[in-house]
């Protein structure tokens, strides 16, 4: 029995239509999983930070209409909530599993906290090919840093400072159907070993 993977079928519950019907299999074959990837990774980053961490899984409560196309955990210091400060993610859309750690245009003092990227150029610069930048949370598409120039990149970090929607996120992928997701053990080596290039750009 696993307790951490995600299963093809279990990315096909952004495939059910209506909102209570998805929430419903989003509860059954997802929530469970971001649940217990919760309890881990605030207890990991907690260890690796010395800070306290909440996980925060996301409940689309507010949704009265449209079904999510994406769900998550996100974890932050701040036990009330997560989107105020930079945090860390791990979700899915209906074709990708994502990790990620940056800024939402909620956060508080963007212009502030995006130093911490600009301060790491050339570590953000020189992560792993299969990292990219994500420029709305809200959105699967992502752009591999090191297919960006380094005027891309330090367009995508002004943009953070420049415009009020301006996100800014280190992300890692997975495919529905990747290796990494073939057992608890890998899955959890893959997020950890994400986690250490991520945490290079956490104040």
């Amino acid at each position: 029995m696993t307790k951490y993977i995600f299963k093809p079928r279990d990315f096909k519950a952004f495939t059910v239509d209506g909102l209570d019907a998805r929430m419903e299999a989003l509860n059954d074959r997802v929530r469970p999983q971001l649940n217990e990837l919760g309890d881990y990774f605030a207890q990991y980053l907690e260890t690796v930070t010395g800070e306290k961490f909440y996980p925060h899984v996301a409940k689309h409560a507010r949704r009265k209409v449209n079904p999510p196309k994406d769900t998550w955990v996100a974890f932050a210091t701040n036990k009330r909530g997560y989107k105020m400060q930079p945090h860390f993610q791990i979700g899915l859309f209906e074709n990708q599993l994502f990790v990620m750690y940056g800024i939402m245009h909620e956060t508080k003092d963007k212009a502030q906290q995006i130093k911490a990227f600009e301060d790491q150029f050339e570590t953000l610069k020189n992560l792993p090919n299969d990292y990219s930048i994500s420029p709305d949370h809200m959105s699967q598409e992502k752009i591999y840093i090191h297919e960006m120039s380094d005027e891309d990149l330090n367009k995508a970090l002004n943009r953070v400072k420049e415009v009020k929607k301006g996100e800014f996120f280190v992300a890692r992928t997975l495919s529905p159907n990747a290796e990494q997701l073939e057992s608890d053990k890998v899955f959890l080596n893959f997020l950890e070993e994400t986690f250490e290039q991520l945490l290079k750009f956490y104040k």
